[in-house]
């Protein structure tokens, strides 16, 4: 080989070799100048920070070297969460925890994009939960938790098996005994308990957004002024409070509560007042247009989301996945008693003996998938509010009825 030959082969090498590693992206685990720098923020419930600060820990440890982690957590209510994400997309939180119902809604709004490997989620984790978390049939944020919705704790020191098949005689025994049962009027969540298993009907419009709702029926066996009647005699109890979640489980510390309906997150809290007496079943029955009807409840689960405009959308993805895979799931439900959505997780001997969980299941055979729009929620707790304090208004029950429907359906 000549000189000119074997120079010009040699150049043509160089030019390939440069071309070829100029082409090629750094991976996640290199960049240019080291790892890169990584931040994510992650809003989550306040009674979470501990636990999902342990998980954050874990996760930078397991990805140790492969990149400068800023992880931020911020509280933020699960409940309104696609409210405040729509409200500033692009400044709002990379990984984000929140209820079911919100899915589609951010999803139409382009707040999800559809989880790319979904094949693996859809076979670790219990179908109602994979359901929960799709919209047409399409994944578009990771099962948390199976468990939200909603059922009875009671003290067995004061309450028998027989006496907690019924709501009135729940109250007659408290009222008895100088104390009281609590539930949550202010809620439209918790109130749906009444109307669920009367057949009257609300949910979800094709449109995805509007609802429909016949809770001011005047037809049929059980009509709206039935229901309110009956909780106007339940309100009227002296052994009956009107409670938020955060008061009743205040009321179980002082002593003056002694059963009242609520979720698994309180067990822990519960189980610490009350012992070895802590109990939990389904929702009682309740007497409603001469007949026993077995209250009713939604049902859901916690999802975490990834923001589609997150500047660093892998790592989004690896975090998610991190805080809902079955050791963290197994986690979760250690600290906070919550009911993992992982099928392993879930089949565990600790999660199966659990009673709060053990109840959940039984209530989930009268609960139906929370799948309503936003009228939903005010109209109902306006009306649930007149009754919870007697009516004081003295307005017609049917006239409140037919306007909290309104408010209900409206466009």
């Amino acid at each position: 080989m000549g000189k000119q030959t074997f120079l010009a082969a040699v150049f043509a090498c160089l030019v390939f070799l440069l071309t070829a590693c100029a082409g090629r992206e750094p991976t996640l685990e290199e960049g240019p100048l080291g790892p890169e720098t990584v931040a994510l923020t992650v809003w989550g419930a306040e009674e979470d920070q501990a636990l999902l600060e342990q998980i954050f820990a874990s996760f930078q440890a397991h990805y140790a070297g492969q990149a400068d982690f800023q992880i931020t957590y911020q509280p933020q209510s699960e409940s309104n969460c696609k409210d405040v994400l729509l409200g500033d997309l692009e400044g709002g939180a990379d990984v984000f925890a929140f209820a079911d119902d919100q899915v589609a809604a951010l999803a139409a709004a382009g707040g999800l994009d559809p989880i790319a490997d979904e094949t693996a989620i859809r076979s670790e984790c219990l179908p109602a939960a994979v359901e929960a978390a799709s919209v047409e049939g399409t994944l578009y944020a990771y099962p948390l938790t199976a468990d939200n919705g909603y059922f009875l704790y009671y003290n067995k020191a004061y309450f028998t098996e027989e006496d907690i098949q019924s709501l009135e005689q729940m109250l007659a025994v408290a009222a008895q005994a100088g104390k009281q049962v609590s539930m949550d009027w202010s809620s439209a969540w918790y109130v749906y308990a009444f109307f669920g298993n009367t057949g009257l009907e609300v949910g979800l419009n094709e449109d995805g957004l509007t609802n429909y709702c016949t809770w001011n029926s005047t037809e049929g066996p059980i009509q709206g002024v039935d229901v309110a009647r009956s909780m106007l005699e339940i309100a009227a109890s002296p052994a009956f409070s009107n409670r938020t979640d955060t008061d009743f489980l205040a009321g179980v510390r002082s002593g003056d509560v002694i059963a009242g309906i609520s979720g698994v997150w309180n067990a822990v809290a519960i189980e610490d007042v009350w012992g070895g007496s802590m109990g939990a079943a389904k929702l009682p029955s309740y007497t409603c247009a001469g007949q026993q009807v077995q209250m009713a409840s939604f049902s859901g689960c916690k999802l975490i989301g990834v923001n589609a405009y997150s500047q660093h959308p892998e790592w989004a993805m690896r975090l998610a996945e991190w805080i809902t895979g079955e050791e963290n799931q197994r986690l979760r439900f250690e600290v906070r008693g919550q009911g993992p959505a992982n099928i392993s997780a879930a089949n565990s001997p600790q999660v199966q003996s659990s009673l709060a969980i053990a109840a959940l299941l039984e209530q989930s055979n009268y609960s139906q998938l929370q799948r309503v729009g936003g009228k939903f929620w005010d109209p109902v707790a306006a009306f649930s509010a007149s009754m919870a304090q007697g009516n004081p208004s003295g307005a017609s029950l049917q006239a409140q009825l037919d306007r909290m429907v309104e408010g209900v359906i409206e466009r």
